[in-house]
């Protein structure tokens, strides 16, 4: 059997901002994604069967609300296609972090089965495939850093600083959802314009009500704070700061507290996924 493995990269949000509610409970968003090199790898086989047979170095995610599994079922579905196909999941993006890593696992998998399978769905139909499964998923179908508006659909690449970056994870498990509700969440901050981004004016609006139900998201930031700005991803729960060179970004990470995980990757404007197909 043929197999090819394909990438499915990180995020952070660089600022995010919300500017106010739907009717629907759905919140508007500014936010600026930047892509990182580091993230999953998923491997693709075609199979004789019709079926979806899905594997991973990871637990606790029933097979049937994995995004993985969402994304080649609604895929098939929408296509008619009858082929099955193996997949398994190397997974290294730390999960309920605020790093997309589950949004970037079914983005490369709409990806990568419209040309295993030879669907020819074209980029923006993926991407308004993608949306049913996630707001972050459009991003990693464009694969591009980019300035989001909406939920997060509403994207407009952008070129970014191609900095190192040192992620941390406390450890915790961080439910959008729920920081989403909180009642502490500051819901209409003034909207502003891709000409008015500047990295070091903007926050994430998300970041105090974090810092305040999980301590150990604050003592992360605090700790990183020492050497370099350093802000929340999404919801959490992971920190990061940025640094002008692999060598000092590596040098602050090999000092990391051992109860926390983390790793260093570099930003980047292009995603790897583009380069495969």
């Amino acid at each position: 059997m043929v197999t090819s493995i394909w990438p499915a990269p990180a995020k952070i949000n660089l600022f995010l901002h919300i500017v106010g509610r739907r009717e629907n409970g759905l919140h508007e968003l500014q936010t600026v994604f930047q892509l990182l090199e580091f993230g999953d790898e998923i491997q693709f086989e075609l199979n004789e069967k019709d079926g979806i047979n899905l594997t991973g170095n990871y637990n606790g995610v029933k097979q049937a609300d994995d995004l993985i599994y969402k994304a080649a079922t609604l895929l098939r579905e929408t296509t008619g296609i009858k082929q099955g196909i193996n997949i398994s999941v190397t997974k290294r993006i730390p999960m309920g972090g605020g790093l997309g890593g589950g949004s970037s696992d079914a983005a490369t998998t709409l990806v990568a089965l419209n040309q295993i399978w030879g669907t020819g769905l074209s980029t923006l139909e993926l991407a308004d495939m993608g949306i049913n499964l996630g707001a972050d998923v459009p991003v990693f179908i464009h694969g591009h850093s980019a300035w989001g508006e909406g939920i997060g659909e509403i994207l407009e690449p952008l070129t970014l600083s191609e900095d190192w970056f040192v992620v941390i994870h406390p450890g915790c498990h961080v439910n959008t959802g729920t920081i989403f509700n909180n009642s502490y969440l500051t819901r209409n901050t003034s909207p502003i314009t891709i000409r008015d981004f500047k990295e070091d004016d903007c926050h994430n609006d998300c970041e105090s009500v974090v810092f305040r139900e999980f301590p150990e998201v604050a003592e992360a930031a605090q700790w990183l704070g020492q050497w370099t700005k350093t802000k929340l991803t999404g919801t959490g729960a992971c920190v990061f700061g940025r640094f002008k060179s692999r060598q000092l970004a590596n040098q602050v990470f090999g000092q990391i507290p051992s109860k926390w995980q983390g790793f260093v990757s570099k930003g980047v404007n292009k995603s790897p996924l583009l380069d495969k197909h």
